[in-house]
């Protein structure tokens, strides 16, 4: 089918399997080299079936212990695997259109950089429509991506990421690790912010201390957890640098800095106060506001003194439209130049446009349905399997989702340091579904899968479906309780896990590329987030935790 075809092309570009397997062969989730490690082999307890697909155990030969962190990330993987604390549904594509009157591809980390559009012809301006404005313009205080997609405009990090998510030096032009718990950046000489500051250590150290500690900067940053382990930074003595300790050997430290802290004029935020600093801005990206109107349109101008090389667009406007619909007509109207997440049924739409066509990624978010595992009857693994056996996932992902997703075997996505690639998904077997609900004593069981409506593409759909095909099983009853987000979440964050349901569809985002930013809030005792308590599990994060991988980084 053309289809098919469509979402190969797709996948060349933004993230194919060959090129995701390039990814994490050549970066450890922080873009620098690891030792190279297949490290896996599921010592998991399986439960009493085999039938999670445990290559290396079904034999009974144990296998070695893994010698390094990302072996150890794989065997939690195959661990997680085995014991379906999940059904594995999909990784969710962003899908984005495009006018053929810009160069611009996506990116796997759902950002829209601003520099990377290209106007053609006579055009000098770009306009991004997003679905949603920001919550202000302060970026230490937000935690959602259509903020983050503006502010990002105008203010940068130590370090970044590529279009396939690999580390790539911004503010920092070396990182290394001096002993556990301490690293260093060396900085960029020559970068102003847009105020004509020269960028100093003591911004750097202001900026991370203003995050993980809320007696800095006015502000309870609500980001503190994005920069996990970090607990402050100073400027070195003597050099243009800037030393970070963690609690513990943070082995993800670079992979945070690589996705979050911007950087801010330390003198700038002191001297003004919450609501100027959320309408205004002053960093050292390329492009500088120009003007403002609160929930209507952001209006950047290009930086005459960026380090860099200056923006290809002379002008970027970053607008809204709520409904998909609205956004897809702007965009065949000539009225805009990228928008977010064009609907399934609207893609081919797009593509047979003259102006317009489809720019996708396979992006770092996975959706997943939940089951708690001291709940019956997700108690039994033989159950939890059984649910896996159940849905025809591939026929999901087609019908539901045009082929714009991904299967998934496990809760880490693939190109992501510790992705275990010898994990395949549960094959659609509704006949050996059937024999694990016998097997696990919860013949005639009645489940209620919670879903939110339109928090996730085509989030209500899958569920619909997924319930469809476990309620066409002989021996169980399944449906849908359709819920409001943010009521779902609270019940989900209240740190009680008796509390939620127990069984639901929830997405999550890991813009690290590192496993453990998915486990240990997830799958880990824990976890903020946790459905799942599993000994081994904990103990091989634990390991995975206290080893380092990748730790310098320098510019090229």
């Amino acid at each position: 089918m053309a289809r098919d075809i469509d979402r190969r092309d797709f996948l060349t570009l933004a993230g194919s399997a060959a090129g995701a397997a390039a990814v994490a062969g050549c970066s450890g989730g922080d873009g620098t080299p690891t030792e190279g490690d297949s490290g896996d082999g599921g010592d998991g307890d399986g439960g009493d079936d085999s039938d999670g697909g445990d290559a290396g155990t079904d034999t009974g030969t144990p296998l070695p212990e893994p010698e390094t962190r990302v072996g150890y990330l794989e065997r939690a993987n195959r661990v997680l695997n085995e014991e379906a604390p999940w059904i594995y549904l999909n990784r969710q594509y962003s899908v984005y259109g495009k006018s053929a009157d810009v160069n611009w591809e996506a990116r796997r980390d759902e950002r829209i950089d601003g520099y990377a559009i290209e106007p053609t012809g006579d055009q000098s301006s770009v306009q991004i429509t997003q679905s949603a404005m920001d919550s202000g313009l302060d970026p230490h205080d937000h935690r959602e991506t259509p903020t983050d997609n503006i502010v990002l405009q105008a203010y940068e990090g130590l370090l970044s990421r590529d279009r396939e998510g690999k580390v790539v030096q911004e503010l920092a032009t070396g990182y290394e690790r001096l002993e556990p718990g301490r690293v260093r950046f060396e900085l960029r000489s020559g970068v102003s912010f847009h105020s004509g500051d020269s960028l100093t250590k003591e911004d750097v150290a202001f900026s991370i201390n203003r995050i993980v500690d809320p007696d800095v900067g006015g502000l309870d940053s609500s980001q503190s957890d994005q920069l996990a382990g970090v607990t402050g930074a100073e400027p070195a003595s003597g050099d243009s640098a800037v030393v970070v300790e963690s609690d513990g050997i943070n082995p993800v430290v670079f992979a945070l800095f690589a996705t979050y802290c911007d950087v801010m004029n330390k003198s700038w935020v002191e001297d003004n106060d919450t609501a100027y600093i959320n309408s205004n801005m002053n960093g050292t990206g390329p492009f500088q506001l120009a003007n403002y109107e609160q929930d209507v349109s952001v209006t950047f101008e290009s930086y005459g003194d960026y380090w860099k090389d200056e923006a290809p667009a002379d002008e970027l406007v970053i607008t809204s439209a709520s409904e998909a619909s609205t956004r897809v007509n702007q965009l065949l109207g000539g009225e805009t130049d990228v928008i977010v997440n064009v609907p399934p049924q609207n893609i081919s739409q797009v593509q047979e446009a003259d102006n317009a066509d489809i720019s996708a990624v396979a992006s770092t978010r996975i959706i997943y349905n939940a089951m708690i595992y001291d709940r019956e009857p997700f108690d039994s693994v033989q159950f939890r399997r059984a649910m896996n056996h159940a849905v025809d996932m591939e026929s999901i992902v087609e019908s539901v989702l045009s082929g714009f997703a991904d299967v998934t075997s496990q809760p880490t996505l693939e190109g992501f340091t510790g992705y275990n690639s010898e994990l395949d998904p549960y094959p659609y077997d509704p006949e050996r579904a059937q024999e694990l609900v016998e097997e696990s004593g919860y013949a005639g069981a009645e489940i209620e899968l919670h879903t939110p409506n339109g928090r996730y593409l085509k989030d209500l759909e899958i569920a619909q479906a997924v319930v469809g095909y476990i309620d066409d099983l002989d021996n169980v009853s399944a449906s849908v309780n359709q819920r409001d987000f943010g009521n779902l979440t609270d019940t989900l964050l209240d740190g009680d896990i008796t509390t939620g349901p127990a069984f639901y569809l929830i997405g999550w985002g890991n813009a690290t590329f590192d496993a453990s930013q998915t486990i240990i809030p997830l799958l880990t005792s824990d976890g903020a987030l946790t459905s799942y308590k599993n000994e081994q599990v904990d103990e091989l994060i634990n390991q995975a935790q206290s080893m380092g991988g990748g730790e310098t980084g320098t510019d090229s």
